[in-house]
């Protein structure tokens, strides 16, 4: 008896981790869920979505559970402008980014005869319609190649696909570093502005990027909200690639994780040559992350002193064994043990 055939037209839809974007489904947020009096680069909300940003207005971003109807998407990244700016200088621009590292984008063999076309598929509402600019930035190569899309319905969840073409130019360095950015504009001065769409893959050309752009900072009614964030190599979207939350988190926890209580960590006592009981903490990240990582921790002030009954002022030794897998974190006790 002959073995049926894999459909064709099912087989994209079987492919493990196809999405290059993680927690596109907008369900992590370690850091929170909101976030106001936005004016500066950086995290806030939502993992492994950046803000990044130039004098653009102020905004709040919060992760929001206002989400396309019937989806299977449970959140969404809100972006609520909070102070206007309705002429934006020159040089001002409003960016939600996404980094990919280098070596989870070889496959789609850039800069070779075989390079992949990607496609990019979101959700997507807004009270402000018109014209939006998506980006893929090649930061190995300084190229650039932006799509517009257009939200039609104001205060409607509308879903968008944009195909970009493979790139025969500019192969990606193998590493852990971040090779392309994803960036949705949301607001862009003249400098991005002023020339014609860069709608094929070349130089980086600022005044080529955001042609078109709406300017959702000029008005403090304006709102942007965003999910189901997927991309892929190929010419058409597959659905979106749900990930069990356990999987999403640890895939996040690679670039940002944190602990709310780090005394839960076990540790062991060690007696010194000065007298004093040292405890030492090992903490264990739940996955290795992409680098050594920077490291903060809230210090108790403590006293100082030679105290059986106070515990010393607690500090880190970021020069002992901080590696990509774990950092020593080091209390001062004082014991009364004979």
């Amino acid at each position: 008896m002959a073995l049926s055939k894999i459909p064709s037209a099912g087989f994209q839809d079987n492919v493990k981790f196809r999405n290059l974007i993680i927690n596109g489904s907008m369900d992590i947020a370690q850091r929170g869920t909101s976030q106001a009096s936005i004016t500066t680069d950086g995290y806030f909300t939502v993992d492994r979505m950046r803000i990044t940003q130039s004098s653009l207005g102020t905004w709040t971003q919060s992760q929001s559970t206002d989400v396309p109807t019937g989806q299977g998407f449970s959140n969404s990244l809100k972006m609520d402008c909070t102070t206007a700016d309705a002429s934006p200088s020159a040089g001002d621009y409003f960016i939600i980014t996404h980094k990919i590292e280098g070596q989870n984008l070889q496959y789609i063999k850039k800069g070779t005869s075989n390079a992949e076309s990607l496609t990019l598929s979101f959700w997507v509402k807004s009270n402000k319609t018109g014209t939006y600019i998506a980006e893929i930035e090649d930061l190995d190569n300084a190229r650039t190649i932006n799509k517009s899309y257009t939200i039609s319905s104001a205060s409607t969840w509308e879903k968008k696909t944009i195909t970009f073409d493979g790139d025969t130019t500019g192969t990606l360095d193998n590493d852990n570093n971040a090779s392309f950015h994803l960036n949705l504009f949301l607001g862009a001065g003249s400098n991005f502005t002023s020339g014609s769409l860069q709608t094929s893959w070349n130089s980086a050309t600022n005044a080529n990027r955001a042609v078109g752009q709406v300017n959702l900072a000029d008005s403090t009614s304006n709102e942007w909200y965003i999910t189901g964030v997927q991309l892929e190599a190929g010419t058409a979207a597959s659905d979106f690639e749900f990930l069990p939350v356990d999987v999403n988190l640890l895939r996040c926890q690679r670039y940002f994780t944190q602990e709310s209580n780090a005394s839960n960590f076990i540790g062991y006592m060690q007696l010194s040559n000065d007298g004093n009981v040292y405890r030492h903490k090992s903490i264990y990240y739940p996955v290795k992350m992409r680098s050594v990582p920077s490291l903060s921790f809230s210090i108790s002030t403590g006293t100082t002193g030679n105290d059986a009954t106070t515990d010393r002022c607690c500090n880190l030794y970021s020069n002992v064994g901080n590696d990509t897998s774990y950092a020593h974190v080091q209390s001062f006790t004082a014991s009364a043990e004979l």
